[in-house]
């Protein structure tokens, strides 16, 4: 556009806004209205694939502006230059802002654009008569996307080069980059080597600005970075290091940055203390469940690098059983996450390694070391699954499980124990296709899993995990006094008193003599006790505060202190 046009007058002013309206589904020769302003748009030629410009974005078009009568009064084509400008920023009027935001690349479309929406009453003399309706031939011949990744402005990242698929790195991954930061005035800060540098992303690098973009970015892709000081060194700045320039305070940095790749660390365990970094991607998207039958390759080191154990060649891969400890806990564990193929290093710390010194065929592995594991899942076959079973293979299969779930609960190992019940209930859980005798075999072995697994939950902590098995229990059978019993113990630990209360009171009254109920019942007074006790201390130094202050107060004024009822305010206590 011929500089007059560039910028609106006061009658077009743009705000910082989103375009409103959704891109009108439009045939070639169609016209739509866009908006509800009277911005009219006539398709002339579709455009690529689905994708529209965003506020912010930097686009490239052609266009011809003329009025109703057909004076032409401005064309970029007749300058053989394309007009480049910013979406969404008050740099064009405002159909071109609202119009140019529902064109794909490549398109070509007629914009009708009321006065409101171009140079209003004023006009743009002496081409633009007032109040004048335009239209404009446009085509979008490309655009950069230009994002507020922070939300705040301080962080604009431009596209550059599009990256592949659609993935973008997560907290805990470990990233490949290739960087140059520069001040505004050109001068370079700092740069990458040839090869890149690796960063977890949760660590960050250089400055915080580059964590916060790769999390935006897929791989491949490069962008330009405009930093403000918050993400880059802030009021402070830098000094120099080595061949790198010093940053002053407050700079402003730009920063031409590229994810080359990124290794996908999955957290294994809640805790985060099994992680799991893929070094290859594996093939489909099954996995190894519980017992399934695994073939692996895998090497064990020490964190100071020595090797202590090294299982499976090409030729002959080692094999063992998910959920058997056969191998350490966090290494079955990660191996359950894997797919065919897949290469991982896993790091396996102490609670999930070797609690005591344990020596191996080729070093000793001292107590508490940090494993480290490269591991290799070659093969496997899954455990047969309940869908794959009939209905007496899943009532035998659970009993099993049950079992099996038994030993490991009878020797303190709570989280395998519960995975067992778990499956074990799963095998029964939708009981549909059973026969009435069937039915009556799958009840009990239902209720014995819920109950099992909810005492493991009391083991492990998972009070609200115990409620819902237990819930589950009393659904099937309401009378049932150690479900009754062990929702109980779960309420009285999340300080829920008067549900527990409620319950330990129901099993009492079922079997008025149960010894563990009568037990709970104590424990449960002594909760409450406990608890009013700090209810009575709380509102008795409450009053005393507020007693205090009005004292104070009095003084101020010269009147007399009002005194305060101890009983009432309750510095004798709540009763029980």
């Amino acid at each position: 556009m011929a500089d007059d046009f560039e910028l609106p007058d006061a009658a077009g002013e743009m705000e910082n806004e989103d375009f409103g309206d959704p891109a009108p589904m439009l045939k070639v020769g169609e016209e739509k209205e866009i908006g509800k302003q009277g911005l009219k748009k006539l398709l002339l030629k579709e455009g690529e694939g689905w994708e529209t410009p965003g506020t912010g974005d930097e686009v490239e078009v052609h266009y011809t502006g003329t009025l109703l009568d057909g004076t032409k009064f401005d064309s970029s084509r007749d300058r053989d230059t394309p007009f480049k400008f910013k979406l969404g920023q008050g740099q064009v009027i405002k159909g071109w802002d609202q119009g140019i935001g529902t064109m794909k690349k490549g398109e070509n479309a007629v914009f009708t654009i009321p006065a409101e929406l171009a140079y209003g009453e004023s006009g743009s003399p002496p081409t633009i008569p007032p109040n004048a309706t335009l239209k404009f031939d446009v085509e979008l011949l490309s655009w950069s996307s230009v994002k507020d990744i922070c939300k705040d402005g301080g962080i604009f990242k431009k596209i550059v080069k599009e990256g592949e698929k659609w993935e973008n790195p997560k907290e805990a991954d470990e990233v490949l980059v290739k960087y140059e930061a520069k001040l505004e005035d050109g001068t370079v800060i700092s740069k990458s080597p040839e090869d890149g540098v690796e960063f977890y992303v949760r660590d960050g690098y250089f400055c915080p600005a580059l964590s916060k973009a790769v999390k935006t970015m897929k791989k491949g892709e490069k962008v330009t970075l405009t930093v403000k000081p918050q993400y880059g060194f802030g009021d402070k700045g830098r000094e120099a290091i080595g061949d790198e320039a010093a940053v002053p305070p407050n700079a402003t940095l730009i920063i031409n940055l590229e994810l080359v790749s990124w290794k996908v660390v999955d957290e294994v365990t809640d805790d985060k203390k099994v992680l799991k970094k893929i070094l290859k991607q594996g093939e489909s998207y099954e996995k190894p469940n519980d017992g399934a039958v695994v073939k692996v390759k895998y090497t064990g080191k020490l964190e100071d690098g020595t090797v202590f154990e090294k299982k499976g060649t090409d030729e002959e891969p080692f094999e063992f059983k998910t959920g058997e400890e056969q191998v350490v806990d966090g290494l079955d564990r990660a191996v359950m996450t894997m797919k065919k193929g897949e290469v991982a290093l896993v790091t396996v710390a102490p609670d999930y390694g070797y609690p005591t010194d344990v020596k191996t065929d080729l070093a000793v592995v001292p107590s508490n070391s940090t494993l480290i594991y490269e591991v290799e899942l070659v093969s496997f076959v899954k455990e047969k699954e309940s869908w794959d079973m009939n209905t007496a293979e899943k009532i035998e299969a659970t009993g099993k499980k049950k079992e099996e779930g038994n030993a490991l609960f009878k020797v303190g190992k709570y989280w395998r124990a519960s995975k067992k019940y778990e499956k074990a209930a799963k095998y029964i859980e939708y009981d549909s296709s059973f026969t009435e005798e069937e039915k009556k075999q799958a009840r009990p072995l239902k209720v014995t899993c819920n109950l099992n697994n909810a005492a493991c939950q009391l083991k492990l902590k998972d009070y609200k995990q115990a409620i819902k098995l237990c819930t589950k229990v009393l659904e099937i059978e309401s009378q049932n006094v150690k479900a009754l019993y062990r929702r109980a113990q779960a309420y009285i630990q999340t300080a829920d008193l008067e549900l527990a209360e409620n319950d330990i009171k129901k099993a009492l009254e079922i079997d008025p003599s149960n010894r563990d109920v009568k037990l709970e019942y104590r424990t449960l007074k002594e909760k409450q006790k406990e608890y009013n006790k700090k209810e009575a201390k709380f509102y008795g130094n409450m009053f005393a505060r507020m007693s205090k202050l009005e004292e104070l107060e009095t003084k101020k004024s010269g009147a007399q202190p009002m005194e305060t009822d101890k009983e009432e305010a309750g510095v004798n206590g709540a009763s029980s």
